[in-house]
């Protein structure tokens, strides 16, 4: 016999079920609220060192496998390739992803300090 026994079992599941369903539905409003706090005005974040390699990477894979349409082994190569090179190779990638990484922190801080807030979001 499956289900429970009596009423008073089966309202409790009833009860229980509903308020996870109503701490689910709390949970996503608010991770959409977090994200929606992002202002998409602002500067990009700037790639990191493995990203500012596939760049390049993608460019020579596509000149040597052109039939190739599949960007799952294009990543796939490029992060075998990347794991496998040793640091003084990694080196001009990483000095190129600092170099982005301090133009985008002089943006972001012109940004923040040219920022105008909304008149429905100021705090009174």
């Amino acid at each position: 016999m499956k289900g429970p026994k009596n009423a008073a079992i089966a309202s409790k599941k009833l009860v229980i079920t509903e308020t996870n369903k109503k701490r689910k539905a709390d949970l996503n409003s608010s991770k959409k609220e977090k994200a929606s706090k992002k202002n998409s005005a602002g500067p990009k974040r700037p790639a990191s060192a493995f990203f500012v390699f596939m760049e390049d990477f993608r460019k020579s894979y596509k000149e040597n496998f052109p039939d190739n349409k599949s960007v799952a082994a294009v990543t796939k190569a490029g992060g075998e390739k990347w794991k496998s090179m040793p640091d003084s190779e990694k080196a001009p990638y990483v000095a190129k992803a600092g170099k982005r990484k301090e133009e985008y922190e002089i943006a972001l801080a012109a940004f923040n300090k040219n920022l105008v807030i909304p008149f429905h979001l100021h705090i009174w």
